[in-house]
């Protein structure tokens, strides 16, 4: 399908989805805001420059008066104003009614992590989030979360739509399709274009979308501060901005969110090349790993002063029915870590199974009671330097064979259903999405390329780390079994991940090379 300056490939549903006004909108940012975002995309590659060649980053002496400066956001809409629980997840119809109907305040269905972006799972998603805020979607109880949409990255292309020959911005072709068929609906029905935003890396970032914001709103004759967002923070620097992004948001945002796995990950991407900043076995770190802890403290904080509501990190524990002794004690350190989410001050937290929100409720519900949020709450006790966000190095714990072997098999696993359009996928009782995935490939690399020794004495190098890829690719194989080994892409998945392991030069994103094989 050929529009005025827009090129869409051909599906049944691209006619109902990018219409020739929605695509004359994504014309529009496109020429508006496509050349700024390379810009951004261009100085990302400058700054990784710089901290290969050792500079550390810090808090910037240029923006200290906007954080010592008095101020706030803008108030929040009545319905984003309880947010203790929030469930995230795909865009599949299916999905969407249980997270919709689950009793959490808020659904954020996800079109970057949960969702693999084939051109059919990009356009029913827009589509099931239409009938979403339009009240088709089927079974759907009268009080139903609140809907923020969850955009795909800055970095991310979206091939299936070009403008004038060149690939759309995928944060702007979901942002934009979204709005588009949607504001209007939700603003009768009392809400709004509410989006979460990913994996920002600082200030710049966060102006480029304000830009974006209020152009649409000038566009559409819209109030200022009808868009709302909040943004994940899921990058190292992105933590040393936090302020910054607030400030140059502050008409549209309501909060920020601990994006742990993907804060992880930007760790061991950022610092690859720096043996101090090597990470031990997944799982011995955890939320109160030092720097992780300075991390959530900050952004509480942060949040706090700025009248903006925190969102504390997501569980994804998948309860097993057949197994009532195994899920409860699954529960139980759910609980515990919403109880400590809640006791920090943060004002909810985050869900990927529907069937676990009422742990998380009750745990929130304690220190709440009837209060919409403890933004109120002031964390006048935290003080995080640049060398505690940063202390890596001080983390305890050692690289094991296992731990290398389960980073390994998540990795095929996850990537294996991926390249076939599923991005939600239950491994080990948990439902994984992309971050995972990423922070596992990332330690790979990072262990491999600095040849660390392992617990039981071995040297992870290229020749290890090919025959571990290998022996876990045949046990997978085994345990899945032929049929399932056969509907899923896991051959290609494994060549992939030794691809991006076993190379010098590290490749920035699992998912931009992963997109070449859809």
């Amino acid at each position: 399908m050929t529009l005025p300056r827009c090129a869409v490939t051909p599906h049944p549903l691209a006619d109902v989805i990018v219409t020739a006004q929605a695509a004359d909108f994504l014309s529009d940012l496109h020429h508006n805001f496509e050349s700024e975002r390379q810009r951004l995309l261009a100085d990302r590659v400058i700054r990784q420059q710089r901290i290969d060649a050792g500079y550390l980053p810090t808090f910037r002496p240029e923006t200290a008066h906007i954080r010592s400066g008095e101020w706030g956001i803008a108030p929040p809409p009545p319905d984003l104003a309880d947010r203790r629980t929030e469930v995230t997840g795909p865009v599949t119809a299916e999905f969407m009614i249980q997270a919709l109907n689950s009793g959490a305040k808020v659904f954020m269905a996800d079109f970057e992590d949960a969702t693999s972006p084939t051109w059919h799972n990009i356009l029913t998603g827009q589509a099931n989030v239409k009938a979403a805020y339009a009240g088709e979607l089927t079974d759907l109880d009268d009080q139903s979360a609140t809907l923020m949409v969850r955009t795909r990255a800055w970095h991310l292309d979206e091939s299936h739509i070009t403008v004038d020959g060149q690939p759309i911005s995928a944060a702007l072709a979901d942002f934009g399709l979204c709005f588009f068929h949607n504001f209007n609906t939700a603003i009768e029905r009392g809400s709004g274009p509410y989006f979460y935003l990913p994996k920002l890396e600082g200030q710049a970032d966060a102006r480029l979308w304000n830009q974006v914001f209020d152009y649409t709103e000038d566009r559409f004759d819209l109030q200022r501060g009808t868009i709302r967002v909040t943004v994940l923070v899921e990058t190292i620097l992105a933590a040393f901005d936090m302020d910054e992004i607030l400030f140059e948001l502050r008409d549209h945002i309501t909060g920020l969110h601990t994006g742990n796995w993907d804060y992880l990950f930007s760790v061991a991407k950022t610092f690859r090349n720096n043996g101090d900043f090597l990470l031990p076995d997944r799982d011995q770190i955890t939320v109160k790993t030092p720097f992780m802890r300075a991390f959530t403290e900050l952004l509480v904080s942060t949040c706090h002063r700025r009248r903006a509501h925190a969102i504390g990190g997501m569980s994804g524990v998948i309860p097993d029915a057949d197994d009532p002794t195994r899920t409860a004690g699954a529960l139980r350190k759910v609980a515990a870590d919403k109880r400590r989410e809640a006791g920090d001050g943060f004002d909810g937290t985050r869900i990927a199974v529907p069937q676990i929100v009422p742990t998380a409720v009750v745990e929130f519900d304690k220190v709440l009671g009837n209060r919409p949020n403890q933004v109120e709450r002031q964390r006048d006790d935290v003080y995080v330097t640049a060398g505690d966000l940063l202390a890596v190095s001080s983390t305890r714990g050692s690289v094991s064979e296992g731990g290398v072997r389960t980073n390994i098999r998540i990795v095929i696993r996850y990537l294996g259903e991926w390249l076939v359009g599923n991005a939600a996928v239950p491994i080990d009782d948990h439902l994984e999405d992309t971050a995972m995935a990423e922070v596992c490939r990332a330690q790979l690399w990072q262990w491999c390329h600095h040849q660390v020794q392992l617990s039981n004495g071995l040297t992870l190098d290229r020749g290890l780390l090919e025959h571990l890829i290998d022996d876990e690719t045949e046990l997978l194989r085994t345990e899945l079994g032929e049929a399932a080994w056969a509907a899923g892409r896991f051959v290609e998945a494994r060549e992939l991940l030794q691809k991006l392991t076993t190379t010098d030069d590290y490749h920035e994103f699992l998912t931009t090379e992963a997109y070449r094989l859809l």
